[in-house]
């Protein structure tokens, strides 16, 4: 395993997804300057969001809640699934419907409900069936082009999108500042964690290294909830191996205890994981460190990932680009070819 052989990651990555990876800061900076400067829809009196998605369309979501849940003045309901909840009913609830194709099944069941319940209706894609239905209902639409960006590496448009929107109908105060740290962040961190980097100086690589052969498991603070899921997708979709995510206070509650009985066989064969940001709550840091301290007590493999930055996106995007290089590493590691999808594929297929 040479994870500085970058001839050898070219033969691998027939999609270039590293290139994919290396252009997320830039991404994020050109989707946010696209939802500034979409049309506006009115929306009147709109008492509580539903937002609809699935995979990593739903995941953009999660980190946008994520993102604002110290300044959104009404209730925010992600839906990953078909319909949409029973409470979503009249056009006090704004359902946005959020499909990177446009032809995500369960997104499209969920906007034929909204508009079977009269919910105001929004809708963020690039296409497909979702942008088509809206046109026939006059729902409106913020399309984007991510010009070839593979769904798995696509995260910045519905995020940035979304984020636009909520401020943009001033639901939240414009976090524009907190975009620029965050773009600004996720380049400084770039200069340490790019593929010419070697493993050596290059902390994504050396953690795709622990991992090899091994299960991991993701822990996150409320705050970084989506992140620890945004890599275990990306171990998942990438690496094509397993992981899971974790999430504190709740683990403490119930993850922790599995200690107890510990497997010297099993447990040799993972690596759990804990990420840390400056906004963590005081507890929650107590909690992650007094975790860890227990899995090293039963010489479970344990490390620590700290964010970078000042604001909450900040925090979970420079995350969110070292988990993407990680988990890009652990696939040529593995010989991956990170852009395939065909276990997916052939699923929909079956369905």
């Amino acid at each position: 395993m040479n994870l500085d052989d970058l001839d050898l990651f070219k033969k691998i990555d027939t999609r270039n997804m590293l290139a994919q990876i290396d252009g997320l800061p830039d991404q994020l900076q050109s989707a946010w300057e696209l939802g500034q400067n979409q049309t506006l829809p009115v929306f009147a009196d709109i008492q509580n969001i539903v937002i609809a998605g699935m995979g990593d369309s739903a995941l953009a979501a999660e980190l946008v809640i994520a993102s604002v849940s110290s300044s959104i003045r009404l209730p925010v309901t992600l839906h990953r699934g078909y319909g949409i909840p029973a409470f979503a009913n009249g056009s006090q609830t704004l359902v946005v419907c959020i499909s990177h194709s446009g032809n995500s099944e369960e997104v499209l069941d969920a906007f034929e409900a909204a508009q079977k319940n009269r919910c105001s209706l929004f809708v963020i894609t690039t296409g497909g069936e979702l942008a088509k239905r809206a046109a026939e209902k006059n729902v409106p639409v913020w399309e984007f082009d991510s010009k070839g960006v593979v769904d798995t590496a696509a995260i910045a448009y519905p995020f940035a999108l979304l984020l636009a929107l909520l401020s943009r109908l001033n639901f939240i105060p414009d976090p524009a500042n907190d975009v620029a740290e965050a773009i600004a962040m996720m380049k400084r961190s770039q200069q340490h964690i790019v593929a010419d980097v070697i493993a050596a100086k290059n902390p994504a690589k050396r953690y795709a290294g622990q991992l090899v052969g091994r299960w991991v498991t993701f822990v996150g603070t409320e705050t970084l909830a989506p992140v620890a899921r945004r890599w275990k997708m990306q171990i998942n979709q990438l690496a094509k191996a397993g992981a899971n995510f974790e999430v504190i206070p709740e683990a403490t509650h119930n993850t922790l205890i599995a200690t107890i009985n510990p497997n010297p066989t099993l447990n040799a064969h993972t690596m759990t994981l804990f990420m840390r940001a400056p906004g963590d709550h005081p507890r929650n840091r107590l909690r992650s460190d007094l975790m860890r301290q227990a899995f090293m007590l039963e010489a479970l493999n344990t490390d620590v990932i700290d964010a970078r930055g000042e604001s909450v996106i900040a925090h979970l995007w420079t995350l969110i680009i070292f988990g993407d290089y990680m988990a890009y590493y652990l696939a040529m590691a593995y010989g991956a070819d990170p852009s395939d999808e065909d276990a997916f594929v052939n699923f929909k297929h079956s369905l």
